[in-house]
């Protein structure tokens, strides 16, 4: 894609943001999405990331999320940083309503410190870290570039779910994780247990396997390996440590995985759990992380104790889920 034909694309892309933002205003509880682009470099991947927000766009258009995009502005009169910056300030630091952060394009790695590269000042874990730290609402934090794994422990928190496109901040090459991320977030073939929604975990793990099949068909080695992380431990789960939505896997030191959560983020719910109030909602999702953790702690607990605590959970779930206004 030639300079020209970006700024054109740029151009219509800011013009649809305007005419978005003139519209009424959302609910303060309805979820919100930031993409950002990090400086694009060579011309095919500013195509990437042209298609990366359009995806992103579309899916929130049909979710009734709003949504924002920084570093498509043709000629920008202020850096990128400070334009994700004051607008993470005007975000609600609190309220039900998930705030999805996705920075797309490419990192840096010293040794000591990555960098997210931005047209301008790149950003850094820490700072990153300091902008969201009043935050009280959950957020989801995807971090689709390379040498993107130091910003894992420098994000991780309760009530957070974060996706890096690498393990190490040493996969510094152009990380494919995100162009294939932003399609499957809204791919009903990606719905592995099939509830007719995907959720951000199918997402990443269809994501993931896409990334590997693509450096397999190239007879490449791969120089990108996924990691989401939901429990605020700062460590990550690859994908390749689940089957299906469930980890097979776990850490030797008994670290409880990750996934529980991240299943229950949707960018695009569908019509049943859109349907379901507020508040059902948000018990079930307690209960159904309960189960998961009790599963995976299964191996300490007696047989007897385990059932127990089992039954009385579902059972709660049960009664929950065929409950009035379910």
């Amino acid at each position: 894609m030639s300079r020209s034909l970006w700024m054109a694309a740029c151009l219509g892309l800011v013009a649809a943001l305007r005419a978005e933002d003139a519209s009424a205003a959302p609910p303060d509880d309805r979820p919100a999405v930031i993409f950002v682009a990090g400086a694009p470099g060579e011309d095919r991947y500013a195509s990437n990331l042209l298609r990366q927000v359009t995806l992103w766009s579309n899916a929130c258009a049909r979710a009734d999320i709003a949504f924002a995009a920084v570093g498509f502005a043709p000629r920008p009169t202020r850096p990128d940083r400070e334009v994700l910056a004051e607008m993470l300030a005007a975000q609600s630091p609190t309220g039900p309503a998930p705030l999805w952060l996705v920075l797309s394009g490419h990192g840096t790695f010293d040794g000591r410190e990555a960098r997210f590269n931005l047209r301008g000042p790149d950003l850094t874990p820490g700072e990153l870290a300091g902008w969201l730290a009043p935050f009280q609402r959950p957020l989801v934090l995807i971090q689709a570039f390379s040498a993107s794994a130091p910003f894992l422990p420098a994000l991780a928190g309760t009530n957070r779910v974060i996706v890096t496109a690498t393990r190490s901040g040493h996969e510094v090459y152009y990380a494919r994780f995100g162009d294939y991320l932003a399609g499957a977030l809204a791919d009903p073939t990606a719905d592995l247990d099939h509830d007719g929604q995907t959720s951000l975990l199918e997402a990443f793990l269809a994501a993931a396997a896409r990334v590997a099949e693509f450096y397999k068909a190239e007879g490449r080695l791969a120089t990108e390996h996924a990691l989401i992380e939901d429990n605020g431990d700062g460590r990550g789960t690859p994908a390749d440590w689940f089957r299906g939505v469930r980890p097979v896997k776990a850490a030797t030191d008994g670290a409880l995985p990750d996934g529980a959560r991240a299943h229950q983020v949707h960018l695009v719910p569908g019509p049943a759990e859109r349907a379901l109030p507020a508040e059902v909602r948000e018990r079930r999702d307690a209960l159904e992380r309960a189960i998961f953790r009790l599963r995976e702690t299964r191996d300490r607990l007696p047989e007897a104790e385990y059932l127990d605590q089992l039954e009385r959970l579902l059972l709660e779930l049960a009664e929950l889920l065929e409950g009035p206004g379910t």
